[in-house]
């Protein structure tokens, strides 16, 4: 599903801009559209989370698509500002086998952390564990390009922000019962999670490529609604291509 709604969303993105692009290079050219697509790899920690909401660094993982256009401030400055709108998917692959089930014991649509065993059976093999957590983000930002002829090259600082809807979220758990059944188990539900997320972040450009890092200024999960009343909030960094 993920793959999908990343290709379907560059897709949509790239043949509407095509569509509207007339003015176009030479034959075989690409089209000379202002703005960028980019595609960012990376990964999500918790910050200011309790001992026992552990996750496992390499397997909570970061994708965000996001296309931002260009608006000058002033010629030849080498500052624009850069709004856009994209897709953030998340991953939060917790330790020891734990996993989130809704909490009886709180509010509506809020959660607790427990063992895969204790849900599906002591004689479970886990397999794979994560949880996926998906926004709709629309970035601002304000670039300085130090190259203030081309844009397009050179070095670029980018300081900005984000606000993100969260558009889906579930667990997802592959295992081997008793009896040797595989099994995989998606359980979507809202598990306590802000509806609404928020924060700010940088990036640092060079021709092609950006090294990015995002800091959550709300917590994930709503007021006493996540595992152990936790008031986590969130550091995700990584790399970015820019697809053009």
């Amino acid at each position: 599903m993920k793959r999908l709604s990343i290709i379907s969303f560059i897709l949509l993105i790239t043949f509407q801009l095509q569509a509207q692009e007339k003015e176009r290079t030479s034959i075989g050219g690409r089209p000379n559209i202002k703005g960028d697509l980019f595609l960012d790899f990376g990964f999500n920690m918790l910050n200011n989370r309790p001992d026992d909401l552990n996750t496992r660094f390499i397997a909570s993982r970061v994708v965000n698509v996001y296309y931002q256009t260009q608006i000058d401030l002033g010629e030849n400055t080498g500052f624009t500002f850069n709004p856009g709108f994209g897709l953030g998917l998340e991953k939060l692959a917790f330790k020891d086998q734990m996993t989130l089930v809704s909490d009886p014991d709180k509010a509506v649509n809020s959660s607790m952390l427990v063992p895969i065993s204790e849900v599906y059976g002591a004689d479970a093999s886990v397999s794979s564990n994560t949880m996926a957590i998906n926004y709709f983000d629309v970035p601002l930002e304000f670039r300085y390009h130090v190259n203030k002829k081309d844009y397009n090259s050179g070095i670029r600082v980018a300081v900005g922000g984000k606000i993100g809807l969260l558009y889906n979220a579930h667990s997802k758990i592959s295992f081997t019962d008793g009896d040797g059944l595989e099994q995989k188990i998606k359980n979507s539900q809202n598990f306590g999670l802000n509806p609404i997320r928020y924060g700010v972040y940088t990036r640092l450009g060079f021709p092609g490529f950006n090294v990015w890092g995002y800091y959550g200024l709300n917590g994930v999960f709503e007021g006493n609604k996540g595992p152990y009343g936790t008031e986590s909030t969130q550091f995700n960094f990584g790399l970015s291509v820019a697809l053009f």
